[in-house]
């Protein structure tokens, strides 16, 4: 990169950290337990039942990703997130005008994650792979960082404005707040990468022929189960957190600031696994990363009461959810390079937003089946072994750094054989 792309490059990062502050996991699961407790015990809902919103949301939102990443990879990152963002801040809004009934309740929260699946990850990490080849990893953690940010002062702000305002109005100005952060944000740093100005020539090549034809293969699916199974756990148990300690004694106040220790710990998360992912083996890294929520679990297993021990698990699980996000961006461009990066990252994270979904309504039916999470809880903490393995069976890069699949040698009309990295060092 020149001076001038570089720069453009972190305004680009910039943008996007600011904007996934307010992005569609922070502001529609991780407020969830704040609202949880108050609105079920105004109208007697069960927990199970009201998490089906959030449960029918991400998956609708999951549903719709890859055709996000498809209108991003033809379209405009920017056109396409500027329209989401718009539509889900809302949408979000609009959940303070829901009737008292569950079933509009659900509906509500389905519309809101169905929207707000362009306003995800996705757009900006597709954005900074264009932009950066050395230092991606980097990049792509302090931008990611923003959504830990997020995790740590958005439901803060729904725990101190459902006291003075209720939680109606709570809704509506986290919308409003969502659309006034991340629009201009959006609206004036996050653009699109400028791939054949700044690409070196072996890159130029392989995004433009790329090997995207085998992209559903072996890689595919040990990213996608095992990034199924970590955000399933992870979310589910880090939505019904609030919930969880305050059955166990502890105040409601405390219990929110556990979430802001999640948020922290994603942040710490996003920024040391981007550092490390330009440095070390990216498989080998998410395989103990994996495993770092378990020990979390373990405490929230024991049942111990202890605050301190509670807000360590949090940061296990901060930690866990902060490389997470990271480290999918990160494989996606290293195994199946950038020219259809979003529709492929758009699959793999159709799953992530799919078990972010499930995860909490497997914790609700738990909770209102046996009076209790244990039994989730013991499930989630296999579903975590399973995961560190299975990322640990990724072989080679097929697209490391610079390096790149190089482009087959092309016949030209008239039959020889023409190279094109040849040609374009021509040209």
């Amino acid at each position: 990169m020149n001076g001038a792309t570089n720069r453009a490059g972190w305004l680009v990062v910039l943008g996007s950290t600011i904007a996934l502050i307010f992005g569609n996991g922070a502001v529609l699961l991780f407020t969830f337990g704040i609202f949880l407790k108050p609105i079920s015990e105004q109208y007697g809902w069960a927990r199970g039942t009201m998490s089906l919103g959030v449960t029918i949301g991400l998956i609708l939102g999951g549903l719709a990703t890859p055709a996000i990443g498809m209108l991003v990879d033809r379209w405009s990152i920017q056109r396409v997130t500027l329209i989401s963002i718009s539509l889900f801040a809302l949408s979000f809004a609009a959940i303070s005008l829901v009737p008292p009934y569950v079933s509009a309740f659900i509906a509500f929260y389905a519309v809101s994650g169905l929207v707000g699946g362009g306003h995800a990850p996705l757009p900006y990490a597709k954005s900074i792979s264009g932009w950066f080849e050395h230092s991606r990893g980097l990049a792509l953690g302090i931008a990611m960082a923003g959504v830990g940010i997020g995790i740590a002062i958005v439901p803060q702000l729904a725990q101190a404005f459902m006291p003075v305002v209720g939680w109606r109005s709570t809704y509506a100005l986290i919308g409003t707040t969502t659309w006034l952060v991340a629009f201009p944000a959006v609206l004036f740093f996050v653009k699109d990468p400028l791939i054949e100005r700044t690409e070196p020539i072996a890159a130029k090549v392989a995004v433009r022929t790329g090997e995207d034809a085998r992209f559903l293969g072996r890689e595919f699916w040990l990213i996608t189960i095992a990034v199924f199974l970590v955000v399933t756990a992870v979310n589910g148990v880090v939505a019904h957190s609030v919930a969880l300690l305050t059955d166990r004694g502890v105040p409601a106040d405390v219990a929110a600031k556990m979430l802001a220790a999640v948020g922290v710990a994603t942040i710490a998360g996003r920024l040391l696994s981007g550092y490390l992912l330009d440095r070390t083996f990216a498989p080998y890294l998410a395989a103990i990363v994996f495993l770092i929520p378990l020990a979390g679990i373990l405490v929230l297993l024991a049942g111990v009461n202890s605050t301190p021990l509670s807000f360590l698990a949090a940061i296990c699980f901060g930690l866990g959810l902060g490389a997470e996000v990271d480290i999918i961006g990160f494989l996606v461009g290293r195994y199946f390079g950038l020219r259809r990066y979003g529709e492929i990252y758009g699959y793999i994270f159709a799953t992530f937003t799919i078990g972010s979904g499930i995860g909490p309504f497997l914790m609700g039916v738990s909770f209102d089946e046996t009076g209790s999470y244990q039994t989730s809880l013991i499930l989630f903490g296999a579903a975590l072994l399973v995961a560190s393995f299975l990322i640990s069976l990724l072989g080679d890069y097929r697209y490391p750094e610079r390096g790149l699949i190089p482009a087959e040698p092309q016949p030209s009309l008239a039959g020889e054989i023409r190279d094109p990295v040849s040609e374009i060092q021509t040209n």
